[in-house]
């Protein structure tokens, strides 16, 4: 009997570290904000212990973890720094820095609350190659071991992206390049919003353009384009200004649109990423349009399944396990398939992300720094239920995503102040 209880409670000890996983793009691993990885919430106590600090410049990028390794892109005099910090202690490794403004050249509107790159690093797992969009549209491919530059180009220098128009009776607003550029395959795609195409294609290995899109809508201003697989067909999903494209992305018809839903924002808004499952594609704005809707898409082209009169206007919307979360004036859950509303609740204003755990809750970084453990639909199908928080870590906006990586949870504010947690018992 001994033998065999000595193996389960091996395999007990082991199973956390068994599902740590890296977090290469925006928004983890399979780019939708779902870890493999445990929350720490254990004998009613959430093991959360402080690890390091570091301030890597002004900005409201996330980070992405990859073999024990933190990257991340900031900006501080001038200059937008990528930076590569041992995971696990925030030791310096190495960083690359090139002149930079600290808003993009057409930028309009809310300055007191954003400063520095927007985009989310992205990193290719075949090449071990790292991408960065600046807020000025400076997109750059350099080596992760040491991050020697391998290919630039500026977007705005290259494509002519005006100004984004104003859109509705309010205010304009022009955030500049807010996107994480994707990798897909040998391509890396990122969102120009050029009159000569939204979306642009490149080799990943030179830079050499591919194909443009054929789509020419001024760029929305999201986290990045998503992928989806269309009845076979290979695509990408992106919220421009005025609606949703679905765009083909392999063989000669590269660049044609397979399908669009028109989605138009006061503000220029539309802010949180599409979430994707399946060939289901969740949009969300605030403002004009206060909504949240389920199309699904087919080579035929988008049926509306259901629209909700709640909205994020900046969190992205998580899909799992049949419900739908997002945090954003509150934690929201609503049932995917029919679109009903569960429960709302939590001290969440309009700075929020969150991520679904691999035991059933919810992280939500929000506000401030206001670090909040939250029950999913499993074990609280008809009310919030808020297990644990720590408040107030930061003095600016949480608008960077927080980010599940390796047994260490990262949060970081607009100024540029990231904080690691070890996560569970030490």
């Amino acid at each position: 009997m001994l033998r065999p209880l000595l193996a389960l409670a091996l395999i007990g000890f082991l199973s956390p570290l068994s599902s740590a996983a890296d977090w290469p793009h925006w928004r983890g691993p399979t780019r939708d904000d779902i870890s493999t990885e445990p929350s720490g919430w254990q004998n009613d106590k959430w093991n959360l212990t402080e690890a390091w600090k570091a301030n890597v410049g002004e900005g409201s990028t996330s980070p992405v973890v990859v073999d024990g390794k933190l990257y991340t892109f900031g900006w501080k005099a001038d200059r937008d720094t990528l930076v590569c910090l041992d995971a696990k202690t925030g030791k310096p490794i190495w960083n690359q820095s090139n002149p930079a403004p600290k808003y993009g050249r057409h930028s309009t509107g809310d300055k007191g609350i954003y400063s520095g790159p927007s985009g989310t690093p992205e990193f290719d797992t075949e090449t071990d190659l790292l991408y960065t969009l600046s807020i000025d549209g400076e997109l750059r491919c350099c080596e992760s071991k040491a991050g020697k530059l391998v290919w630039r180009v500026n977007l705005y220098d290259k494509y002519k992206a005006p100004r984004r128009p104003k859109v509705g009776r309010r205010g304009l607003r022009d955030y500049g390049y807010t996107a994480s550029p994707l990798v897909q395959g040998a391509q890396l795609i990122v969102e120009a919003g050029a009159a000569t195409g939204n979306l642009v294609s490149f080799d990943k290995r030179t830079g050499k353009e591919l194909w443009r899109s054929k789509a020419t809508d001024p760029a929305g201003h999201t986290g990045s384009a998503v992928p989806i697989t269309v009845d076979g067909i290979p695509c990408v999903a992106v919220l421009t200004i005025s609606r949703l494209l679905v765009v083909r992305i392999e063989g000669k018809a590269a660049g044609t649109t397979l399908a669009s839903y028109d989605w138009l924002t006061d503000f220029a808004n539309n802010i949180p990423t599409p979430a994707v499952s399946g060939q289901s594609i969740l949009v969300t704005s605030a403002y004009n349009r206060y909504a949240i809707a389920r199309l699904d898409v087919t080579a035929q082209g988008v049926k509306k399944i259901w629209e909700h009169a709640s909205a994020s206007g900046v969190c992205s919307p998580v899909i799992s396990k049949g419900k739908v979360y997002w945090a954003w004036r509150g934690v929201h859950c609503l049932d995917f398939t029919t679109g009903t509303e569960a429960w709302t609740g939590g001290k969440v204003g309009t700075q929020g992300s969150v991520i679904a755990t691999a035991d059933d809750k919810l992280i939500a970084l929000s506000n401030r720094g206001d670090l909040l453990l939250v029950e999913t639909a499993g074990k609280s199908p008809k009310r919030y239920s808020e297990l644990a928080s720590k408040k107030s870590l930061f003095k600016t906006d949480a608008w960077p995503h927080v980010v599940l990586a390796n047994g260490h949870l990262y949060c970081k504010d607009r100024a540029g102040n990231l904080i690691a947690f070890r996560v569970g018992k030490t």
